[in-house]
């Protein structure tokens, strides 16, 4: 009995493993039904979704034209176009539009702050910022 049921407990091992399992006839033909069937399903699903979203944008648009928003991708558009035009006198330029030389004079400002101010203090104090 024992070498029996070792025998039989073997082969369903052999099966969960991967072994030869007894083949159905029409197995080969279910399976494609059943890929078919999921595949008609996930069509399904998928143009309902895009009805769906269709619907929303159709609403989402009437919004943007009763308070005269604008899409993401428009906002973007403009921003970029409004970056490459830079204004004159804009005070949002890139900094490779300032003219050579200007960014130089805030060192020369704060020397002679400096010196106006050395020239106001007492003569030790002079002598003491000088060295």
């Amino acid at each position: 009995l024992r070498v029996s049921s070792r025998t039989g407990a073997t082969k369903d091992m052999g099966k969960m493993l991967g072994g030869e399992e007894e083949k159905d006839p029409d197995a080969q033909k279910k399976e494609e039904e059943r890929q078919e069937a999921l595949r008609q399903q996930e069509e399904e699903r998928k143009a309902k979704h895009a009805r769906m979203e269709a619907e929303r944008e159709k609403v989402r648009q009437q919004i943007r034209d009763k308070y005269g928003l604008k899409k993401k991708e428009e906002k973007e558009a403009e921003e970029k176009a409004a970056l490459e035009q830079p204004c004159e006198g804009s005070l949002t330029r890139p900094k490779k539009a300032i003219p050579a030389g200007c960014g130089d004079e805030e060192e020369e400002e704060e020397e002679s702050i400096l010196d106006t101010v050395l020239k106001y203090l007492p003569g030790p104090l002079q002598d003491m910022f000088k060295k």
